[in-house]
């Protein structure tokens, strides 16, 4: 079988003790960088063989890897934070695994979304998770899709690319639009700004930006 099993998005204690036997019972654990990977596994003593598996290799190896668990071995799949699926690889290999009826079972744990949704004080009632957006190609047509949007906006991006983000916010969206910028979530440095899109913009323009960013938009009134 496979279990998808979340790892900790910053701080290393924030993991589950189902998560941790997981681990130390399957056969394989397959990880997006083995280096990354290691690190946790070693931080809990836990010694088993890692397999890549990411978005270079994924769609070249999910038949075969779903082979291997109907012929009785068990994996994990992990990735460097958070939870496979979640703007990261193992959709390929659900569904593979799902059409040679080989059971799934995703672990409850660390996604950098929901925390840093509930802490923006933007309405969590209704929302849309758009994960990163396209760097070019459709990047416009999609925000102006959004711009009517009602419901509370998730998205994910790079601390190099916060700023231009953020500008872009505020062509489409308006400069008054509230919103929350969360970065280093559950590690020593974090930092959750709060305020409209000119305010956060203005206080991520004056400084280097670090670690990795969840951005919450407001939708539409």
């Amino acid at each position: 079988m496979l279990y998808l099993v979340p790892t900790p998005v910053g701080n290393l204690k924030d993991i589950t003790l189902r998560s941790l036997e997981v681990l130390q019972q399957v056969d394989v654990i397959l990880c997006e960088d083995t280096r990354t990977s290691s690190k946790l596994l070693q931080h809990y003593q836990i010694q088993k063989p890692l397999t890549p598996y990411h978005q270079h290799n994924e769609h070249k190896v999910v038949e075969h890897l779903a082979s291997q668990m109907k012929a009785g071995k068990t994996f994990a799949l992990i990735t460097d934070a958070g939870t496979p699926g979640i703007s990261d690889p193992a959709f390929l290999l659900v569904r593979q695994c799902i059409r040679e009826d080989v059971k799934v079972e995703c672990l409850p744990g660390a996604t950098a979304f929901v925390p840093a949704l509930v802490n923006s004080g933007i309405p969590t009632n209704r929302f849309v998770f758009e994960g990163f957006l396209p760097l070019k190609k459709g990047r416009q047509t999609l925000l102006n899709q959004l711009a009517v949007e009602e419901r509370t906006m998730i998205f994910y991006e790079s601390p190099m690319r916060l700023v231009k983000t953020l500008e872009q916010f505020i062509t489409v969206f308006g400069a008054e639009r509230a919103c929350s910028v969360t970065r280093e979530l559950s590690k020593l440095y974090e930092e959750n700004k709060r305020g409209t899109l000119a305010e956060v913009h203005e206080h991520f323009k004056a400084k280097t930006v670090k670690g990795e960013i969840v951005l919450i938009v407001a939708g539409k009134e």
